[in-house]
């Protein structure tokens, strides 16, 4: 049965994934079936897209158009950060909660304050730092060796500068700690 859309329309489907693993077809038939693809190429072309974010949970965009699909990586702050850690990858059906105990550096949780800034509802850049912050400490991970909700007490008494969004759209880190 022909698919009931106009193959040169514009679909979008989100999809959560593990980075680098082929995903279940048996969960991506329902959502890429009816818009005429392959679940199992559409699953291979994910892991290719997704291998960089290796043993990681992260939300693929997949634009279809003309029974192509382009895959686009949506990364969130949890799995920025424990990017950042450095962990080396690890084996999700052996290792079980497993506790990011790490350290990121500041000039990182600021990096990636600027990469999540789109999706931030915070009016300033020091919002969408004391979120990544928030979501660090969540993860359990420290920031230069302090707990995150430290160093949003400092963000907040102006111990620690954060920069605006005008320097961050054209210098690189103007951060003062």
């Amino acid at each position: 049965m022909p698919p009931k859309f106009d193959p040169t329309e514009i679909k979008i489907v989100y999809l959560r994934c593990t980075g680098g693993e082929v995903g279940a077809t048996s969960a991506l038939a329902p959502k890429i079936g009816p818009l005429g693809l392959s679940p199992k190429k559409v699953g291979d072309d994910i892991a290719k897209a997704t291998g960089e974010w290796k043993g990681l949970r992260i939300t693929v965009k997949l634009t279809i158009q003309n029974r192509q699909a382009e895959i686009e990586v949506v990364p969130s702050a949890s799995a920025l950060i424990i990017r950042a850690l450095k962990e080396p990858p690890r084996d999700r059906k052996k290792v079980k909660n497993i506790k990011h105990t790490g350290s990121v550096p500041f000039e990182e949780i600021i990096n990636i304050a600027r990469t999540m800034r789109h999706r931030s509802l915070a009016k300033e850049l020091s919002g969408t730092i004391k979120e990544i912050l928030g979501t660090a400490q969540s993860v359990g991970c420290m920031i230069d060796g302090r707990p995150p909700h430290d160093v949003i007490d400092d963000i907040n008494s102006g111990k620690v500068e954060c920069p605006s969004v005008s320097d961050c759209d054209n210098t690189p880190l103007l951060c003062k700690v």
